[in-house]
Order: structure tokens, then C-alpha cells, then sequence
């Protein structure tokens, strides 16, 4: 079975970098094992992907399969939760209704990829994040008493837990190919941490996150609304907190990016669908 997996970042940039490591994770040559020693499994190698118009002015970037491979569509959504939410949806509507072989789910999972702010010590600059619970950190309201997130409010919800099995599938992967990676809450905001005390306040508020990107929480609403699993893949670029845009290293978070998609092509993209 091919796998049909939807690789969702905020700009072009990060999607440059998706498509550079989903282009180099074929075999050399046909039948050459991967990285697993199957032969000929991993998403195809094509440089230049297919382009898939969809309505709104959106595109996808679509590797795909060659034999036993994965489809990957990779989409540009936008920046914050809105846009990248409306943007995540029209693609799956478009998948779902679409499908020659009409499956009950337009796709396997959704992967929610960039770059982002990491909680140090947790996430240094350079490092990767794979989302535990995707969650959105101020969607609540601010009392006398403190915030309360939408779920004490009685209405909505803030967190999307991510399957155990999922994380660890993806976190092996990443260890065998030597990228050690932080398994842990991903954060999402409307407004970027700017300052000590907020780095501060959402640490307390949220025990545990590694991560702060403005994403996440988005895809995560919209993969949900199709029952497709869904995951967030972080490579840090900064520490959340003061901006010092001297000490970014978003050069460096962009090519772990592309050795995070090479690394996940030759394996969980291939394998079993994501439950």
C-alpha cells in the first residue's frame, strides 16, 4: 500500500527544506536497500515535485510514489493557526474528495514541520522537538484568579495528545539516524515570546513544553475534524524568550529539518499507517 502523508509548514522556506530532504532518501540505485535494509522503500526522489493546484490559490508540492513508496504532499499554510488551519482543511477536503481509490481517510497522517522557539534547557538552539501534545497555549481567558484554558471555561478544547506509539516510532527513527530528539509538549501561539517573564509564565503554565511555534494547534483542529493522526516536528532555531536575533540559528534549524524528513522518509512515512 502507498502511504499518503501531508507535510504541512508556515512559509516556503521551511517547505524548501521538507522537499530537499524527501528528495534525497531514495536508494541509489533500484532495489538498493534504505536505511532499514528494505529494498526500495522510501518516498520518491523526484527534485522537482508535482504541483497540485487547490482552490484558494493554494498549492501542493506532491512527491510521488514510485513503486512501494509514500505520496507526500507538502503544503505551505501560512502563518499562525488561522490561516494554516484553513489552509490544512482545504487540502484534506481536496484529498478526501478527490481520491480515486476513495479511502476512509484523505490521508495517514499530517505532520505539522518547521522551525520554532525551544524552552531551554529542554530544547537548545539545534535540536528537534517531536510533539507529545500539540497545544494551544493561550486559547483560555485571563482571570483575578489566574488563566483558565477553554476546556475550564466549559467549551472547546486546547490540547491534542499525540499517540504514544507515534511519538516513539518517530523518536527511534530519529535516534538511529543520530538526531536525539526532545519528546514533549509543542506550544502554540498567536504572538510570539518576547520576554523573560513570558518564557517565564508559560513554562509554569504548561509543565514540560519543549517548544513554541504558532502553527501546531492549527493543522492539529483540521487533521482532527478527518480522524487523521497528526504529529508537530520542531527543529529549534532560537530560545524562547528575549529576542536575540544575533544568537538565532535558523540556518541550522532548517537543515535539521531537511535531515529530520530525509530520516522519517525511509521509515515511519513507509511504514504501517499511523493509528
Amino acid at each position: 500500500m502507498v502511504h499518503r502523508i501531508l507535510i504541512v509548514t508556515a512559509v516556503a522556506a521551511e517547505a524548501d527544506s521538507v522537499s530537499a530532504g524527501l528528495a534525497s532518501v531514495a536508494p541509489e540505485a533500484p532495489g538498493a536497500p534504505d536505511a532499514r535494509g528494505v529494498p526500495g522503500a522510501s518516498v520518491a526522489s523526484a527534485a522537482t515535485p508535482e504541483r497540485v493546484p487547490l482552490p484558494g490559490g493554494l498549492a501542493l508540492r506532491r512527491h510521488a510514489p514510485d513503486g512501494d513508496r509514500a505520496r507526500v504532499d507538502v503544503l505551505v499554510g501560512g502563518v499562525g493557526p488561522a490561516a494554516v488551519a484553513a489552509a490544512t482543511g482545504t487540502a484534506l477536503a481536496h484529498a478526501a474528495l478527490t481520491g480515486a481509490d476513495r479511502r476512509e481517510r484523505p490521508y495517514d497522517l499530517v505532520v505539522s514541520a518547521g522551525i520554532a522557539g525551544g524552552f531551554q534547557p529542554a530544547a537548545p538552539p539545534g535540536s528537534l522537538v517531536v510533539s507529545s501534545a500539540i497545544v494551544a497555549a493561550d486559547l483560555g481567558a485571563e482571570t483575578p484568579d489566574g488563566y483558565l484554558a477553554v476546556e475550564e471555561l466549559g467549551f472547546g478544547r486546547s490540547v491534542h495528545p499525540v499517540p504514544g506509539a507515534l511519538t516513539g516510532r518517530v523518536a527511534a527513527a530519529l535516534a538511529s539516524g543520530g538526531v536525539p530528539c526532545a519528546v514533549a509538549p509543542v506550544l502554540t501561539v498567536s504572538t510570539v515570546t518576547g520576554s523573560a517573564r513570558r518564557a517565564a509564565e508559560l513554562a509554569e503554565r504548561h509543565p514540560g513544553a519543549a517548544a513554541e511555534a504558532m502553527e501546531g494547534f492549527g493543522v492539529a483542529e483540521a487533521a482532527a475534524a478527518y480522524g487523521v493522526p497528526v504529529v508537530e516536528l520542531r527543529a529549534v532555531s532560537n530560545a524562547v524568550g528575549p529576542r536575540d536575533r544575533a544568537a538565532w540559528r535558523v540556518g541550522e534549524a532548517l537543515e535539521a529539518l531537511r535531515h529530520t524528513v530525509q530520516l522519517l522518509g525511509r521509515t515511519v512515512f513507509v511504514e504501517a499507517p499511523c493509528t
